[in-house]
């Protein structure tokens, strides 16, 4: 038997279909508990939740984590690629959810030993996956509230935003919700500039002069908004930005906590310049495609630093991979990029690249694929990461699975 769930956030449609490619049932199923309750006894009635995988257009969510809390099989199916299929079954593309789990039902027929199945993750990497995906959220939405607070100090207080280099730091966020407004920073001298900093513990280099000038060169604004909407619109945005921040923080420390205690960390925690976030963002993305990877190749290709090649006749191109596990990919290159500025070896590898007019992110590139390969072997015999005998060594073997590792 094989199951195409079709899902939604209010209702679910679900076909299943016998080897022979005839629907034997169907039905609708609300999103409640006792939605899931009775579509989890009735597919029972069709056989063992092992022997009854399911196609479904996710890989995450209420419906995959209850389905793989039952037992099935799950055959996560990309939304583009079933979307390529559809004309096999009519030329008009129709689509229905009683018809979407019905195709899904017969492209896992037809298909499904071409398709990767979803395999559960260790319950401390998915932990630390969470977090570190949170974190990575909140840094956007970090960003995009700091450039929300530009716009207006660039309309309404130019100079708040040119006293200190960085507006997200602690220092400027004081400074913003102390003097909002030009007119709230009309009698401020070098002095008393200075005497708030040291207050407020400013470990910047500049004295008081210099950030005052700085102060009085930025351009004078000519708001036509009343000073009180300005000081509001200026508050809240602050406001906005401090709490992200904090959220920021405390999502460090329970990273920080959650990598020190997993049982991955000692095999990756000695490798350069890889901090505690760095190290709980490698094994959060890298760690679930290291569960699952058959070979080394198939882990580089789905942290997506291989690229693809297409080849047809006489035309053969090689190009980016798009198609990939980007939070990955980020995870990975972020730390090769750091890694370079402490290891000669992977200075080496990324400079070599440069000097065959590799783009610097090819380069990166290039350098994840060789970490890659040093991760994989220490994964595969359980052994640390030892820079001393990696820099002894000098080099890689890329073809055996011996890890240069103590």
């Amino acid at each position: 038997m094989f199951i195409g769930w079709d899902w939604a956030t209010e209702t679910h449609d679900v076909t299943v279909m016998d080897d022979t490619g005839k629907r034997v049932d169907r039905w609708e199923l609300a999103h409640t508990e006792d939605g899931f309750t009775k579509t989890l006894a009735r597919l029972r009635k069709h056989g063992g939740p092992a022997d009854l995988p399911v196609a479904i257009e996710t890989t995450r969510g209420l419906a995959v984590d209850r389905l793989l809390a039952a037992g099935h099989p799950v055959v996560p199916v990309h939304p583009n690629a079933f979307h390529a299929m559809r004309a096999r079954w009519g030329a008009s593309k129709a689509k229905t959810d009683a018809g979407d789990s019905m195709k899904l039902a017969d492209y896992l027929r037809t298909d499904g030993h071409l398709l990767p199945r979803l395999e559960p993750t260790e319950q401390a990497t998915l932990d630390l996956q969470a977090l570190t995906r949170t974190r990575a959220d909140h840094i956007e939405a970090k960003v995009a509230a700091v450039n929300q607070l530009s716009a207006p100090l660039d309309e309404h207080w130019p100079g708040g935003k040119a006293v200190f280099a960085d507006l997200d730091s602690d220092i400027a966020m004081a400074f913003l919700q102390r003097y909002p407004t030009p007119a709230k920073a009309a009698k401020l001298t070098a002095g008393r500039l200075e005497a708030w900093c040291k207050r407020r513990g400013y470990s910047g280099r500049k004295p008081g002069s210099v950030l005052i000038e700085l102060l009085r060169a930025a351009p004078q604004a000519a708001s036509r908004l009343g000073e009180a909407v300005a000081e509001q619109l200026v508050h809240v945005q602050v406001q906005l930005v401090q709490g992200i921040r904090t959220t920021i923080r405390t999502l460090d420390k329970a990273i920080a906590e959650a990598t020190r205690t997993h049982p991955y960390a000692p095999l990756f925690a000695t490798m350069p310049r890889i901090g505690k976030v760095s190290l709980g963002q490698v094994i959060g993305e890298i760690g679930p495609i290291l569960e699952r990877a058959r070979t080394c190749e198939q882990l580089i290709a789905e942290a997506g630093v291989v690229p693809v090649t297409r080849a047809s006749g006489k035309s053969r191109t090689v190009a980016f991979r798009f198609a990939t596990n980007r939070r990955a990919r980020v995870a990975l290159t972020t730390f090769a990029d750091n890694s370079r500025h402490a290891s000669d070896w992977a200075a080496k590898i990324y400079n070599d690249a440069r000097a065959r007019k590799k783009r610097h992110p090819h380069a990166i590139r290039i350098l994840a694929r060789a970490w890659l390969r040093v991760m994989w072997a220490c994964w595969r015999t359980g052994t640390c990461y030892d820079p001393a005998i990696h820099q002894a060594n000098n080099k890689i073997n890329t073809t055996a699975d011996t890890p240069l590792a103590a």
